[in-house]
């Protein structure tokens, strides 16, 4: 019997060439590129090594593994521009009835077919830094023009939707109108409503206009003073 190798691998892994790693491609992808590439992997690998070129892999799939939502379809352009990665077939978005995901091929990696199928090695086109940097870049802003306007279909269906009676914004009221600025605090207690005069308060200002200004502090008028004996008795007495 002989002894178990002591550099057995345990689990599952997933060889890259190290003349890929050190090529001028490999070395230009972005994070959202590499993270794209390694999702893929992981699917192969959950394919049991088989489906090489029939991976589906969704978009959230992408977006759970760490790729931002509007990173998604530019880094898929940009592994597949390097040669990492083929897009064999194209899903479609909709409804759960016709959404299909996109299917993958890896072009580095050993399959159960690899035999009849080796790999493609599509990165070993690019020879230099700049050619993988300009084919990086054209690949990261080549839009596609179904998903532009499909999008803009989206947000022209959205903006009519939120027109419709009931689903836009709450009209104003009369109290969010009011600016409780300008108003002037009151003394306490008092209404901040303005209110008529009442009848006594009409009474004491006619009052008032009818005493004498001229009267001093030494000398005080008192109309309530106590009337003198002739006053009350009158020249009749």
């Amino acid at each position: 019997m002989k002894p178990p190798r002591k550099n057995r691998i345990s689990g599952q892994w997933s060889p890259r060439p190290i003349e890929m790693l050190e090529s001028p491609a490999y070395r230009t992808l972005s994070l959202s590129a590499h993270r794209v590439i390694s999702r893929i992997e992981i699917e192969l690998a959950r394919h049991g090594g088989h489906d090489n070129g029939r991976l589906p892999v969704t978009k959230q799939a992408f977006i759970a593994f760490g790729v931002h939502n509007d990173a998604v379809a530019p880094a898929i352009r940009e592994a597949e521009a390097l040669g990492f990665i083929r897009v064999t077939e194209r899903g479609r978005g909709g409804n759960s009835e016709h959404r299909k995901p996109n299917l993958f091929r890896v072009t580095f990696a050993h399959g159960r077919n690899s035999q009849s199928e080796p790999p493609m090695h599509d990165w070993r086109r690019i020879k230099t830094i700049e050619e993988a940097i300009a084919v990086a870049q054209a690949a990261r802003a080549a839009k596609s023009r179904t998903a532009v306007s499909l999008g803009k279909r989206t947000a022209r269906k959205n903006r009519t939707r939120s027109r419709k009676p009931g689903l836009g914004p709450v009209p104003e009221t009369r109290t969010e109108k009011v600016d409780f600025r300008s108003r002037k605090p009151g003394p306490a207690g008092s209404n901040s409503r303005s209110r008529k005069p009442g009848l006594l308060s009409r009474h004491l200002a006619i009052a008032s206009e009818g005493c004498d200004s001229s009267s001093t502090p030494d000398e005080p008028k008192e109309p309530w003073s106590t009337p003198s004996v002739s006053e009350v008795t009158g020249p009749w007495s």
